[in-house]
């Protein structure tokens, strides 16, 4: 089945002067923009698209997840943070776990009730639209679209049929008893096939009339913990009302006149900066792209930085995490000398990272005012838990499954606090003026950081424009945990003789990823503001959205 996903079109940028929105949907990105033209800012046609994004790829995104956002104010030009995760339930603890049989070597099955934390997205959503929308939109008028694709149906894309049938199984199962509600007929839906959800446009219909406490009190909030504690979780009415999204200070760092922003931790997205950091102290661009030389060089410095990420990146308001640290350039680049430009390294000085990918949407939208918004959205692995809770129309994400149970871990498990996430969204500015460069992310689980390194240094490095950016063959670093190695995957589109050299050099190669393997390196998206990466000097001058959309994914960019 893997080689029926072919890779055989061309796409050409989109350029417009208006709005701009890409999206992993179709059906999505044309909300988006009508949301746009009824006078929506970008934050607003973002929440337009996620909500459309929960009905038309319920596998990788929803409600029941979790969701970040960079919001970029054209008028002071100034990013904002807000982090949507949720926390665990008050009453689970390590100790219950260690009682029930469940420790670091022997870990909660990813589907188990324990892994559901807060769902974190309705009450982002509803903020994102109150602290940065344009005010000229009802939260309800933004979720109309959703609300009106979920009740009338929508055919179902391609890449999302295969994930929702690969990962059916998780609704059919037995202890799920409204599994069938993301169903027809007891089965996943297939491509071009019709699919409705009156359920969950009912749960859009609460969050519209009644804001975030239609959603984390009353009868949406009874069904989630009932569907919970009856499969042996321990969320109770109090861990949802008493939720809440936190704004942040997003981080940043620059890379030849370019600022990077990211989400600070429980975001992973401090381990793009460290990446950036070190890969100033080398001549990337001379290695030539994705040649042995560069995949050498930046899967290196992608060891360094995931291992240093999945230790110290934690819940700060439980664990100080050392941010200031970690991003300093000296410490980068005393990492960087490190690395041997011959030999691969083994091992990692932290213990073990993850091993498990994720299933999320990302999204940018920009408006005419020039204002952007970087989003992303997940259930983390396929529909997360697979759980339904009664009436609601969607599943409860597993992110607690990204908890250690080590005590001495800084990410450890207990009450009340929130996981490491792997969801992160990216802007990039001018680094002396602040104007706008690009809105852009990578979705797919531990890919991420790497495929925002990769897909910026397609831009800055090597001229690529925005789809070109996100079309090229990309690699993924992956630590093994029962064979402590480093596995590097490559794409097809690289060449065998670059795969040939990286054995040499002691890599565990995998050659050539192919076919719907591919949605191993993740699914992009970009919007730049003018043609910036045409010309060594970061000049901005154009008034020209430039947008590109992962060809490994259903979606589109579009623009008016």
């Amino acid at each position: 089945m893997t080689s029926a996903f072919q890779f055989i079109s061309r796409r050409s940028p989109i350029v417009c002067t208006g709005g701009c929105v890409a999206s992993n949907q179709p059906l999505a990105t044309n909300i988006g923009l009508d949301i746009l033209k009824k006078g929506g800012n970008a934050a607003d046609a973002a929440v337009a698209v996620a909500a459309a994004l929960n009905v038309t790829e319920p596998t990788s995104t929803g409600i029941g997840g979790d969701c970040f956002c960079l919001y970029y104010k054209a008028e002071t030009k100034k990013v904002y943070g807000l982090n949507g995760s949720g926390r665990c339930p008050g009453t689970l603890s390590l100790e219950v776990l260690n009682q029930q049989g469940y420790d670091d070597d022997n870990p909660l099955p990813p589907t188990h009730a324990h892994n559901v934390t807060v769902p974190g997205a309705a009450a982002a959503w509803a903020d994102t639209v109150s602290l940065f929308g344009s005010q000229e939109l009802s939260l309800g008028e933004i979720l109309q679209p959703a609300i009106e694709l979920a009740e009338f149906g929508f055919p179902v894309s391609e890449v999302c049929a295969f994930q929702w049938n690969k990962t059916a199984h998780k609704l059919q199962a037995p202890n799920n008893m409204h599994g069938a509600d993301l169903l027809i007929n007891g089965q996943a839906p297939q491509h071009g096939q019709l699919f409705r959800n009156p359920s969950l446009a009912n749960t859009f219909k609460e969050l519209s009339k009644l804001g975030k406490e239609g959603f984390y009190e009353g009868q949406i909030a009874q069904a989630i913990v009932q569907v919970v504690r009856s499969n042996g979780g321990f969320l109770e009415l109090s861990d949802l009302s008493s939720h809440v999204t936190e704004e942040v200070q997003p981080i940043c760092t620059t890379y030849k006149g370019i600022k990077v922003w990211e989400l600070p931790p429980n975001s992973q997205g401090i381990t793009v900066l460290m990446a950036l950091n070190m890969l100033e102290n080398f001549c990337v661009k001379g290695m030539g792209h994705n040649s042995s030389d560069y995949i050498h060089i930046l899967t290196e410095v992608i060891k360094r930085s995931v291992s240093d990420c999945q230790w110290y990146c934690a819940d700060p308001a439980v664990y100080p995490v050392p941010t200031e640290d970690l991003l300093s350039k000296v410490y980068c680049a005393t990492q960087a000398k490190h690395i041997d430009f011959q030999r691969a390294s083994e091992g990692n000085k932290h213990g073990s990272p993850f091993e498990m990918g994720s299933d999320t949407v990302y999204l940018t939208v920009v408006d005419s005012h020039g204002n952007a918004c970087s989003f992303i959205n997940s259930n983390y692995m396929d529909f997360g838990t697979g759980l339904v809770p009664e009436g609601c129309g969607f599943t409860l994400q597993n992110r607690g499954h990204n908890f250690s149970l080590s005590p001495a871990h800084p990410n450890c498990l207990s009450p009340g606090k929130r996981p490491f996430h792997t969801i992160i969204p990216a802007l990039a500015t001018n680094a002396h003026t602040e104007d706008l460069l690009c809105s852009f992310g990578v979705m797919g689980g531990f890919m991420q950081p790497q495929g925002h390194v990769q897909v910026l240094l397609n831009m800055a490095e090597f001229g690529m424009n925005p789809q070109q950016a996100v079309d090229a063959p990309r690699f993924y670093v992956m630590y093994v945990k029962k064979e402590q190695k480093w596995h590097l995957y490559l794409e097809e589109g690289i060449p065998s003789y670059v795969e040939e050299d990286l054995k040499a050099r002691g890599h565990v190669v995998h050659w050539p990823i192919s076919g719907y393997d591919r949605c191993l390196f993740g699914r992009g998206q970009i919007i730049t503001k003018g043609d910036w990466w045409r010309s060594h000097q970061i000049l901005n001058n154009s008034k020209v959205w430039w947008a590109g959309s992962d060809p490994r994914g259903d979606g589109c960019a579009m623009g008016y």
